[in-house]
């Protein structure tokens, strides 16, 4: 797996951090059964940005907590691409993070894994438009941060 990895605030992210969220990438493509090698952009932003990047791409003019931006519809005829295969964008606002790590009383750790997990599987194909996509979705999150050990 190739992670680009963009930081545009001043906040920094610790190393410990940093590879927590790349296994939990590593998670979700091994729970999905991926093994093709891959790319996958990260991008840590303020929610200035993130507000500016949902607004241009979704015309939802207020900042999120993490977008992500699937590059493929179709799994089935990967193997005929190049590798490292780009799979999509993950930009997650560090603004957002902070601040529901509050909210829900857990670490800040814990809230970029967990919306780590969230955007890789919205990148794998995965949506919760519906009750039942959500369901399966969200067992799939518990299931990797489980799996990682990675816990409220």
């Amino acid at each position: 797996m190739e992670l680009l990895f963009d930081n545009n605030t001043n906040y920094t992210i610790d190393e410990e951090t940093f590879n927590l969220m790349k296994n939990c990438m590593k998670e979700s493509l091994k729970l999905e059964n991926f093994t093709e090698d891959i790319e996958i952009s990260l991008s840590i932003v303020n929610n200035d940005e993130i507000r500016k990047i949902n607004n241009l791409h979704r015309n939802i003019d207020k900042e999120t907590d993490v977008l992500s931006f699937p590059l493929l519809d179709d799994f089935n005829n990967i193997n005929n691409m190049v590798c490292p295969i780009p799979i999509g964008d993950i930009i997650i606002s560090i603004d957002k993070a902070i601040s529901q790590a509050n909210d829900y009383g857990h670490s800040l750790k814990r809230e970029l894994c967990f919306l780590t997990v969230h955007s890789m599987l919205h990148l794998l194909g995965y949506d919760h438009m519906t009750e039942e996509e959500e369901k399966v979705m969200f067992e799939k999150q518990e299931i990797i941060l489980n799996n990682l050990n990675i816990r409220r």
